[in-house]
């Protein structure tokens, strides 16, 4: 098996290495993460617990035929005797402070030959640049490595995955023009109530051939309806990077959704799923699988057990579609990373200047980047 299927098993999910709800211990994260008959496709990247992920992922692939799943992998983040710096993490690769172009693919295959060890699989079948930073984006040695890594076997197919926050729009649409015949996945924030930005992106996907697996499919655990308010989230809890407000205003919305996901059948994080997989080029679901604290919550198997079960085909007709979108409209509602009209100061590694050549790739795709991504 080697395309991922319509619903994939993120690593980050379980509160152990992205601090979401109550972390799972080890047997339960386990279980959680292995692949099955509904659900054959995880995801993982080295980076999650420096490495401690890929191997939660080994045991849960372990005894497996290799031929039954699909396994993501994602490398860019160099924590190899280097230090995370607070909540910014560790640096990316291809920081200037660490090597030139010339190590670039030495790097790369040295990564991803490590986190194949620690999962205990010869190759991944997709392999994703994860969190690049501007020369990640635009240079054209990366993406020859990362082409190399595929024609030597140690994956099937490789793509890009931007982050961690939301934005980079006109760098993925820049990279996908620039490089677009040699990637074939984008991984990519995604659902009813954030359709900003990613939707942007989404044309240039299609264009190129470029399927797209869309993360955050659950809008911070909203979706999986167990979520009271923001003082229930704990003091490391992720989450507590949104804009205050979020929850409150989240459930009015969905509580607007609720009776399109009754007309047909889905809990609300199936409706989340199908509206995504109903977008251009996406093929891919990977919500957060999280266990909330408290006597409300779900158990995090029956969200598991709520994704197995959505549907692979078209369930939403375009009225619904159009109207869930509206309902999550979510345009201007934060400030993006990455190139941004807004950027004031030196690059930083997630957040750069936007320049004439990213303003005009936009124009091709009908995106002007002083109207269509900045906050509102």
């Amino acid at each position: 098996m080697s395309a991922p299927g319509h619903t994939a098993l993120g690593a980050w999910s379980g509160g152990r290495f992205m601090h979401f709800g109550e972390p799972l211990d080890d047997d339960r994260l386990v279980r959680l993460l292995r692949p099955d008959a509904a659900i054959h496709t995880v995801v993982t990247a080295d980076v999650y617990g420096a490495g401690e992920a890929d191997l939660v992922v080994g045991r849960a692939l372990a005894g497996l035929p290799r031929d039954s799943y699909s396994l993501v992998g994602a490398v860019g983040h160099d924590f190899y005797g280097t230090k995370r710096d607070g909540s910014k993490g560790f640096p990316r690769f291809t920081s200037p402070d660490l090597r030139g172009p010339a190590e670039y693919a030495g790097y790369l295959r040295q990564a991803t030959e490590r986190s194949l060890e620690r999962c205990g699989v010869d190759h991944f079948d997709v392999l994703l640049l994860h969190n690049p930073d501007r020369i990640g984006y635009t240079s054209p040695v990366v993406w020859e490595a990362m082409a190399g890594l595929r024609e030597a076997g140690l994956c099937n197919a490789i793509g890009i995955a931007p982050g961690p926050a939301n934005g980079f729009t006109l760098d993925v649409v820049g990279c996908l023009e620039q490089f677009g015949h040699l990637i074939d996945w984008a991984m990519l924030i995604l659902n009813p109530l954030e359709p900003w930005p990613g939707t942007l992106a989404l044309p240039a996907c299609e264009r190129h051939g470029v399927r797209v697996l869309a993360r955050v499919v659950d809008y911070g655990g909203l979706f999986h309806d167990d979520v009271p308010d923001e003082g229930s989230l704990g003091e490391t809890d992720h989450r507590r990077y949104r804009a205050a407000g979020w929850v409150e205003a989240g459930r009015a919305r969905l509580d607007e959704l609720r009776p399109i996901a009754d007309r047909h059948g889905l809990t609300l994080l199936q409706l989340s799923a199908a509206w995504t997989l109903a977008q251009p080029a996406v093929a891919s679901v990977a919500p957060t699988l999280i266990q909330e604290a408290g006597a409300h919550a779900k158990p995090v198997e029956a969200k598991r057990a709520e994704l197995a079960a959505v549907p692979s085909g078209p369930v939403l007709e375009q009225s619904e579609l159009d109207a869930i979108a509206a309902i999550g409209d979510n345009t201007g509602c934060m400030a993006l990373k990455g190139a941004s009209p807004r950027h004031e100061g030196a690059e930083r590694p997630d957040a750069w200047p936007l320049d004439d050549e990213l303003r005009e790739v936009g124009r091709r795709f009908g995106i002007e980047a002083d109207r269509d991504l900045v906050p509102s």
